[in-house]
Order: structure tokens, then sequence, then C-alpha cells
């Protein structure tokens, strides 16, 4: 690995790529310690003290902590991922974007146009939602005027946000978004630490384990995939007869990555946050859906394997991919072009995302068991465990697949076997 970053760093353009990516971190981990206007972070950090379990505590973590100081960026790239996630659950159901998906490079920038403009959107009316929940609560002094300041600003940092990813995929190491979010949760790497050190001698001894081999399950899980054998058969085009050949159709494991685990994530915590503006009802739900009960574990579970397979079937199209084989003459051995083919993958497709949604669940929901059983505290398994892990890990194998084929085609070895 050594030999492979020198390598990289030896190459002038790769160079300034990472030295490029490295300088809008900084800029974005700095714009995550700088208040908004009128804001005093103080009172709005004790706010978030003991809301891990809420929705507020979740799209902390996913801000880096920008939340709970209520910083410049403290709405995090969040709003542009449920902006993006909509627009693709969009396409299946409208035939205008189902449209412009299939029409390339023209469609793509047009949904991305979309995309940018419900960014916007999103973050206007969470950052208001924001303000004025604080200021319901008694931690902002604010009047209306200074509400607009801060809810301007906000939405003004999410847009640079956007501007900044969309800089690193460009002309830094690639993979913006993904990066800004593997920086954000990062951050909280150091506070886990110190509550791991900090913690019982059970926590020291085992929390190291079993961190290790939840990296080690999601790099086997994020690597495994299914080869479907494809076979091309000789055709002329125009004068010349192509050659067959035989290659394969990869379908990973784990498609749908992590948006199921942040689908379901925000599900579970809409309960607690809603009850704190209903007192009669925040014990009850406080009993029951609060971060580690039997209840909250067994729903999240549960979710996290119907949203994987809802967002995989939205990802992958058995019937455009049979009908792209059979235009470019391509072909299973043993199964019939046209619907057989579809049939064939969608089954197989079914049988592959069961295991894939099983893993997630368990990665998802063994940190609770965890905190509750094994006497993990909590800061040390949000940092160190589960979704964390899941989402640095997996940004991380798709950043160096990215500089490995940079290097490739300049003769370099890559880092990937």
């Amino acid at each position: 690995m050594l030999s492979w970053l020198a390598n990289a760093w030896r190459v002038p353009e790769l160079r300034k790529r990472i030295l490029f990516t490295f300088s809008i971190l900084a800029l974005y981990r700095l714009g995550s310690w700088i208040p908004a206007p009128g804001v005093d972070s103080n009172t709005i950090n004790d706010y978030f003290n003991g809301r891990g379990g809420t929705i507020l505590g979740l799209l902390s973590v996913f801000s880096g902590g920008a939340l709970s100081r209520f910083a410049v960026f403290a709405l995090g790239i969040m709003p542009y991922v449920t902006a993006s996630i909509i627009l693709q659950l969009m396409t299946v159901v409208v035939p205008k974007l189902e449209q412009l998906q299939k029409e390339g490079e023209a469609g793509y920038a047009k949904i991305n146009q979309y995309t940018r403009y419900l960014t916007v959107a999103l973050a206007a009316a969470q950052s208001t939602g924001y303000a004025y929940l604080f200021k319901r609560a008694g931690n902002l002094q604010a009047d209306t005027g200074r509400i607009v300041l801060i809810v301007v600003t906000l939405t003004a940092g999410c847009t640079l946000l956007m501007w900044m990813g969309e800089l690193i995929t460009k002309r830094g190491v690639g993979n913006g978004i993904s990066l800004l979010i593997f920086a954000s949760i990062l951050s909280s790497a150091p506070t886990g630490i110190a509550a791991w050190y900090n913690g019982g001698t059970m926590e020291r001894l085992f929390f190291p384990l079993i961190a290790l081999g939840i990296i080690a399950a999601v790099v086997f899980i994020q690597e495994g995939q299914r080869r479907i054998p494809i076979q091309y058969a000789k055709r002329m085009v125009g004068r010349r007869q192509t050659a067959g050949g035989s290659t394969y159709l990869p379908l990973r494991v784990n498609m749908a990555g992590v948006i199921p685990v942040i689908f379901a994530a925000a599900v579970m915590a809409f309960p607690p946050t809603i009850a704190q503006f209903f007192p009669s009802t925040q014990s009850w739900i406080n009993a029951h859906f609060s971060y580690g009960s039997l209840l909250y574990i067994g729903l999240e579970g549960v979710l996290i394997i119907v949203f994987t397979y809802f967002y995989t079937a939205v990802q992958f199209n058995p019937v455009d991919q049979a009908d792209n084989l059979r235009r470019y003459g391509g072909y299973i051995p043993g199964i019939r072009p046209g619907a057989p083919t579809a049939q064939y993958l969608d089954r197989v497709l079914t049988r592959l995302t069961l295991p894939g949604s099983l893993y997630l669940a368990a990665v998802a929901v063994l940190p609770s068991i965890f905190i509750k059983y094994g006497g993990f505290s909590q800061a040390t398994s949000r940092a160190l465990g589960g979704t964390s892990v899941l989402i640095v890990v997996g940004v991380a194998l798709d950043t160096m697949r990215q500089m490995e084929s940079q290097m490739m085609a300049r003769s370099y070895e890559g880092f990937l076997k």
C-alpha cells in the first residue's frame, strides 16, 4: 500500500488531484465550525445532548457535528443525497424522467439540473424547520429577520457543499459527494476512540476485535458478486464481421449500498422526533422507540430488508438489461433471449439480494445489541461501528478503485489485486 501511495504521489496530475481533494475537505471541516449569524453554538449543543436516537442526532452524524453547532454547513450534503434519491425513485413512475435517463449524457445533465433545484428547495425547507424548532425550544433567540438570514445562510452553505462535491468529482480524485459524507463520519472517530479508551475493561478488550470483524465483513460483502456468463455471437457491422466472444455480467451482492440503512434509520427516528411536539405521547414513544429497544432493533432490521429489495429494483431493471443484450447480439448460455433472459436475471437478483439485505440489517443492528447487552457505550458504537464503518469502508473502496484505474492508465501497479 505504501508503494502504491508513493507511485501515486510521483505522478504530477494525481498529486494535484490529491492535494485539491484534501484542500476542499479542509474547507468543508472549517465551515462546519463557523456558526450561522446570531447563533450561540453552546445553547444549540446543549439541545442535542441526549438526542442520539432521534433524526436530529442521525443528521448531526452525517454533517460531521455541524448541525449540533448550527454552523454554516449544518445541513451537510444530505439534502443533495435526498434529492438524488427522490429523482431516482421518480424515474420509475414519471415517463419523462425515464425518457431523459435513456438519452445518455444530455438526459443525465438535465436530471442533474433538476436535482440541484430540488436540493435548494429541500435545504430551504429543512433550515426553516430547524430554525423554528430551536426557537420553540428556547435555544435560539431571533426575530423573523434573523431567521430569514439564518435560512439563507444554511441554504447557501448546502449549495456551496454541492458545488464543492462536484469539484472533487471533476478536479479531484472523484466520488466527491461520498467523500464529503466520508469526512463527516470520520470526524467523529476521535470521540469514539476517546469513549472506547475511557470505557470499561470488556469494552477496551473486545470492541477492537468486533470493529475489525465488521470491517472484514463489509469488505467481503461489498466485493462479492455473482458473475453471469454472457456469450456474443458473430455479426456483420457494415462490411466487417465482428468476432464473437464471452464475458460476464457482474451482479453485486449489495447493489443498494448504504441507502437502505439511511432510509430505515430516518424512518425509525421520526417517532421520537415527533414526540417532542406532543408531550403526552413522549413517554410511550421513548419507552418503545428508544435507541436499543427490542422493538426498535426488530423494526429497523425489517425496514432495511424491505428498502434493500426496493432500491435494488430501482437500480437494476432486468427487462432493460435483457433488451440491451439482445440488441448487441449477446445471450446467456442455456437461456433464450428476450423475456426468458429477463425472468432469469430477475430470479437470480431476487435470490442474490436476500443475503445482501440480511448483511445490511446485521451491520446496522449489531451495534444496538452490543450497546444493550455488551456494556459498550453509545458514543463508541455510534462512531466506530455499524453504519459508520459501512459507509467509510464502502467509500474508501470506491475511491481506491477510481485511483487504481488512473494508476493503471499510467502503467503503474494498482492497489486492489
